[in-house]
């Protein structure tokens, strides 16, 4: 391959062609005085350097996107107690020998194991063409040998000439030469000029595999996207190359330059050949409509409305719009209104981030892309400026830590290392570390190795999906304390995002639905609301019997909660009662998403049923279609649900508060959700003006396993991945008791290949990694952990296991013994899987029927009860200063 060295900046318009038409070519070396000019470089850069090395300011040329640094192969030996050098992979750097009698030394010696990936021969005598230089070849093994070639040369050296290129290109070795030693003419008038494409055609060893001898030739955009097939020869390659364009050889026309007549040109980016040589790449700017001549942008779309080149052709279409816009142009308006097209970037880079399924997270992605399109394009910037930043970044040597900018930042203080805040009240806050931004016991936090900063997530594809492990005896009382902690839930981030949506549905009711159930799920309602008697699609009645089984299991547990009235005489006359009354109107939240949960239904419906309240309203997001589960509309018919509201998140929950002109208002929402869900039962039930409770604060799903040398391995990894499955915040724990390396080692083997062959393997690469799992040397130790975690789900696989029931003290529910799978709970026991998470069981309880009810108090006193406590009463309201309190009952005992 030739290669061209580049000194000078071009400073005639022949200079400027060259130029332009070096980078068509996959590399160009660069002086040292040229490269200290450049900013950033192209792909394809090599910088040379042929004395007094500085590996400071190499370093960063590389960081800027140079690919390959050459330099003196004698100022290795003395820089390699250099820090920068230090810093440099061998891969990227080149060395330069004077003579092949010094490469020959070099590649004789230990040193060709430094692992460079180029070196470069400043002379070559006419004496080693042959032997010598095919010797040095096969030494030389992987190493990219460059040959320098020019036209002023001494006695008996190489010299720059088209049968030179060839003959050293038959040897495997590339050509450089100073770019001013080629010319765009055939016949130059110089004779210290070389034809460009004469050169590039000697130099790339090109061979036809075709009887007519032409060059195969695969065209793709600027983004790879493949246009089509094109055929090339000796005299298209020199037209191709002096005219920077697309110039391809028909086979039945001759010399073709695409789009001269149509005016679908190609201006020529790239050109090399493929690892066999018979075949040429062409890399083009494809004008419009495109390649085809059928008017489609590739030749293999059918349509103009193909799958290839999307993103081309949207760059295209930008650019378009940019130079031509027509009236009532969407894009053409975003071009002149920046406030309007960064408020757009904002509000599309929220959605995605809030997106939480592969449809919602590509649909939100692309709108995403679009108006970050549309800014580059404003702005002079092609999706290929992009690729090359991107290219760019790919090639530092020194990466960034990656950490969010969102944070406080906090400016060092002249006087201390440390700042201490202060309230107005002049109380000592915490102290902020002025490197991170973060409190002292934070960074100290983040240094512990119970910490998630040390966690790569998600595990790769073809990586083990491993829990941490630790051992009790190795942690100190922190970092113990941190494996209790859940992450923290940015709150105050969330409520900025679903108090609006609140306020809206408050304000505009079903309108206000319909407009952010269109926004969030993509789905355009006509009604927001079905009422009983639903119509409920054909069911697989294998689905229908599960269901039915599910539904009596759990109406015979929560049944079973139900109370007698308690009556007691406390003293003679004195009779005290407690009954239960229904809460009358519910809602319940059943998620979508990511899954279909008539479970969630079924755990929420039946005990509402069973307490006997006279309205149940079910709000679960529709699907693509604007269609509600049949098995959910299916559980909502078995409970005699009233109706179920087609509406997600903090607008199904805000709507059941309110109500609107469909919806009924309810007096408490139970059910689980995602943190804006939570969020949101969070704000209504502090509205005194929306009058409704909730059940519970909510998290992610959480499972910790207690086991022992008696556990099933299989059957460990399998309740762990039960969770784990559920989304990339949820955490499981696996707390053992006395298990042996070999047992830990055959649960962990057993987790990673059950996960690898579960559909939602692609999420617990993102919550394994972040659970873990921790030894303790006896019951009692592992019970206590267990407790202060508190547990939405509690699995006792030990040898006795019943006998660890008695000490738990904190839990949503527990799972007793080998067989006793968490799953059962979710679906078919009976017991209820709406449960405490984020350590909220210390203080909740999981849904039950009681959740559905009130209880009431209510006494009865007779002239003798009212005379026996008369007196106790009046003392107790005088000490309180009550005195209407007193009077009530003395007004009473003075008549008797």
């Amino acid at each position: 391959m030739i290669i061209p060295i580049i000194s000078e900046l071009p400073s005639s318009p022949d200079d400027h062609r060259l130029l332009s038409a070096s980078k068509t070519l996959p590399l160009r070396i660069y002086s040292q005085h040229l490269c200290s000019k450049q900013s950033s470089f192209d792909s394809g850069s090599i910088g040379l350097f042929p004395s007094g090395a500085n590996f400071s300011e190499i370093d960063k040329m590389l960081n800027s996107g140079l690919d390959y640094a050459i330099v003196e192969h004698s100022e290795i030996d003395s820089a390699k107690n250099d820090q920068f050098y230090e810093k440099i992979p061998a891969s990227r750097l080149g060395l330069i020998f004077n003579d092949c009698n010094l490469l020959s030394q070099f590649l004789d010696s230990n040193d060709q194991d430094l692992g460079v990936s180029i070196v470069k021969l400043n002379t070559i005598y006419y004496p080693e063409l042959d032997m010598e230089l095919k010797s040095i070849c096969q030494k030389a093994k992987k190493l990219r040998i460059i040959a320098e070639l020019s036209f002023d040369t001494s006695e008996n050296s190489l010299e720059l000439s088209l049968q030179n290129i060839q003959a050293l290109t038959n040897l495997g070795i590339d050509v450089c030469s100073a770019i001013n030693n080629f010319t765009f003419e055939d016949t130059p008038s110089s004779l210290n000029k070389l034809p460009y494409a004469d050169s590039f055609i000697s130099s790339c060893g090109i061979q036809s595999d075709r009887t007519d001898g032409l060059y195969t030739t695969v065209v793709t955009d600027q983004l790879g996207v493949c246009l089509g097939l094109a055929y090339s020869n000796n005299e298209s390659l020199k037209q191709a190359f002096s005219l920077q364009q697309g110039v391809y050889w028909s086979r039945k026309r001759g010399l073709w330059h695409k789009g001269l007549t149509s005016g679908a040109t190609q201006e020529l980016l790239g050109l090399k050949l493929d690892c066999d040589k018979d075949t040429l790449f062409f890399a083009v700017n494809q004008k419009s409509p495109g390649f085809c001549h059928n008017d489609t942008y590739t030749c293999f779309d059918s349509t103009e409305f193909g799958n290839n080149g999307v993103l081309s052709r949207l760059g295209a279409v930008l650019s378009e719009r940019m130079q031509n816009p027509p009236p009532g142009s969407y894009t053409s308006r975003l071009f002149n209104d920046t406030a309007l097209l960064n408020d757009k970037i904002m509000e599309e880079a929220e959605e995605l981030c809030s997106a939480d399924t592969p449809a919602e997270i590509a649909w939100e992605a692309a709108d995403l892309l679009y108006f970050m399109l549309t800014k580059a394009t404003a702005n002079g910037v092609s999706i290929s400026d992009i690729e090359k930043n991107l290219l760019i970044k790919s090639k530092k040597i020194v990466r960034r830590p990656g950490n969010s900018k969102r944070k406080l930042s906090l400016e060092e203080s002249e006087s201390s290392k440390n700042i201490n805040l202060a309230d107005e009240n002049g109380s000592k806050q915490a102290k902020i570390s002025p490197d991170s931004g973060k409190s002292i016991s934070e960074s100290q936090s983040d240094n512990l190795i119970t910490s998630l900063t040390h966690v790569k997530v998600p595990t790769p594809e073809g990586v083990k999906i491993e829990m941490r492990s630790f051992d009790k005896n190795n942690l100190s009382k922190e970092e113990i304390t941190q494996l209790l902690q859940r992450p923290i839930i940015k709150a105050d981030e969330i409520v900025d995002i679903v108090k609006p949506i609140v306020d809206q549905v408050k304000l505009h009711g079903d309108s206000a639905i319909k407009e952010f159930t269109s926004k969030f799920d993509k789905v355009d309602l006509d009604s927001v609301v079905l009422t009983a008697p639903f119509t409920i699609p054909s069911l697989n009645e294998n689905v229908k019997k599960s269901i039915d089984l599910a539904y009596n299991n759990i109406r015979k547990f929560h049944e079973a909660q139900l109370t007698d009235p308690i009556t007691i005489e406390t003293m003679p006359g004195v009779t005290c009662s407690r009954f239960s009354r229904p809460i009358e109107r519910v809602g319940i939240y059943v998620p979508g998403g990511s899954a279909v949960l008539p479970s969630t239904a079924l755990m929420l419906g039946i005990p509402a049923q069973v307490a006997g309240c006279s309205k149940i309203v079910i709000a679960t997001p529709p699907a693509k279609d604007g269609s509600i589960a049949p098995e959910v509309l299916y559980v909502a018919h078995l409970i005699q649900a009233h109706s179920v509201v087609m509406a997600g998140g903090a607008q199904a929950i805000a709507a059941m508060a309110y109500g609107t002109e469909t919806v009924s208002k309810v007096d408490k929402i139970l059910g689980p959700g995602n943190q804006f869900v939570t969020c949101a039962k969070m704000i209504v039930q502090n509205d005194i003006m929306a009058m409704v409770s909730i059940d519970m604060p909510a998290g992610p799903s959480e499972l910790l396993v207690i086991a022992d040398m008696t556990c099933e391995p299989s059957y460990v990894a399998s309740d762990l991945l039960s969770q784990a499955e559920h989304g990339p915040d949820s955490q499981v724990v696996l707390v053992g008791v006395n298990l042996t390396n070999e047992m830990q080692a055959e649960i962990s083997n057993q987790l990673d290949e059950q996960a690898n062959k579960l559909p939602r393997v692609g999420i617990i690469r993102h919550s394994i990694p972040k659970s873990f799992s921790i030894q303790f040397d006896n019951y009692e130790e592992a019970m206590e952990f267990s407790n202060n975690y508190a547990p939405e789900h509690l699995i006792l696989q030990t040898e006795d296991p019943d006998s660890l029931v008695p000490k738990v003290l904190n839990a949503g529910s527990v799972f007793v013994g080998k067989y006793s799978c968490e799953s059962c709970g979710d679906y078919a026991s009976g017991t209820n899987h709406t449960l405490p998470t984020y350590g909220f069981a210390r203080m909740y309880s999981g849904v039950n029927t009681s959740s559905f009810q009130k209880h009431i108090t209510s006494q009865k006193l007779s002239k003798e009860g009212l005379q026996s406590i008369s007196n106790a009463v009046m003392t107790l309201a005088e000490v309180e200063g009550l005195d209407a309190h007193r009077n009530a009952v003395y007004i009473r005992v003075k008549d008797n």
